[in-house]
C-alpha cells in the first residue's frame, strides 16, 4: 500500500494485509510506502474502505479474523516522520510484548501435563513435565532480564538485540512445550477437550509471527 501528498494533504491507496478486526472497528494506524524504500504511519478511517472477503479457514485464531483491506485514496494523516515508526523508542518492547503472549500461550498448553486423577504418571510423563517447565523457566528468565533492559532506559541501541533475543528462546520453548505435551498426552486432548484443543491451535497460528530462521539470521546480522 501507498501513500501521497494531496491537496495539502494525504491519501494511501491499495491493499493492507493482515488487517486484524478491521471489520469492528472504526479507525487504524496503518503504514504505507512514502516511496520505494520508506514507509511513514498514518491515521484512518475505516468507513470508506473495504475488508475483502477472503476465507479465514483458521483452526486456531479463529474469532480474530486478519483479512486485507482496500483502500483507495482514502484520507490520510501523518503520524510521525518517514521512518518514524519503525525507529521510534518502544517498537521493540511491542515486540517482546508478543513473546510475552506466546509465553503464557505455551504456559497454559504446558498445564496439561500436570498429573490428574486416576493412576500415577510413569517415568516418561514426569520427564515431558519437567522438561516444559524448565523451558518455560528460562523463557521467563528472559523476558523478566528484558523488562529489566526496558526499564533501564541507559541502553536503548540494545533494544532490537534484547527483542530478536527473547522471541527466538520464547518461540524455541513454545515448540518444545507444543511437541512434549502432544507425545506425552497422544491424540485424546487435542480430538475430546475444546479448551486444550483450541490454546494447541491459537499457539500454533500466532507463533507464526515469529519468522524463524529469517528473524535469527536478522539477529545475526545486528550482532555482525
Amino acid at each position: 500500500m501507498s501513500a501521497y501528498p494531496d491537496n495539502g494533504g494525504w491519501v494511501v491507496d491499495g491493499i493492507k494485509p493482515w488487517c486484524s478486526l478491521a471489520g469492528q472497528i472504526s479507525h487504524a494506524l496503518v503504514t504505507a510506502w512514502v516511496d520505494d524504500s520508506t514507509r511513514r504511519l498514518f491515521a484512518v478511517s475505516l468507513s470508506e474502505t473495504q475488508v475483502l472477503d477472503v476465507p479465514w479457514v483458521s483452526r486456531g485464531l479463529t474469532e480474530i479474523v486478519s483479512a486485507p483491506v482496500r483502500f483507495e485514496q482514502v484520507r490520510a494523516y501523518p503520524i510521525g516522520e518517514d521512518g518514524w515508526y519503525l525507529r521510534r523508542p518502544g517498537f521493540w518492547w511491542g515486540a517482546i510484548g508478543v513473546a510475552a503472549c506466546w509465553y503464557g500461550g505455551a504456559a497454559g498448553v504446558a498445564q496439561r501435563l500436570r498429573p490428574r486423577g486416576g493412576r500415577d504418571p510413569d517415568q516418561i510423563a514426569l520427564l515431558h513435565l519437567g522438561g516444559a517447565d524448565a523451558a518455560l523457566y528460562a523463557a521467563g528468565c528472559s523476558l523478566r532480564e528484558a523488562a529489566a533492559i526496558v526499564d533501564d532506559g541507559s541502553a536503548r541501541d540494545r533494544d532490537e538485540v534484547t527483542a530478536r533475543r527473547v522471541r527466538a528462546i520464547v518461540r524455541a520453548v513454545c515448540d518444545d512445550v507444543l511437541g512434549r505435551v502432544a507425545r506425552a498426552t497422544g491424540p485424546a486432548p487435542l480430538t475430546f477437550e475444546e479448551e486444550h484443543a483450541r490454546r494447541v491451535a491459537d499457539l500454533s497460528v500466532y507463533i507464526c509471527q515469529d519468522h524463524a530462521e529469517r528473524d535469527l539470521a536478522a539477529l545475526g546480522a545486528a550482532l555482525a
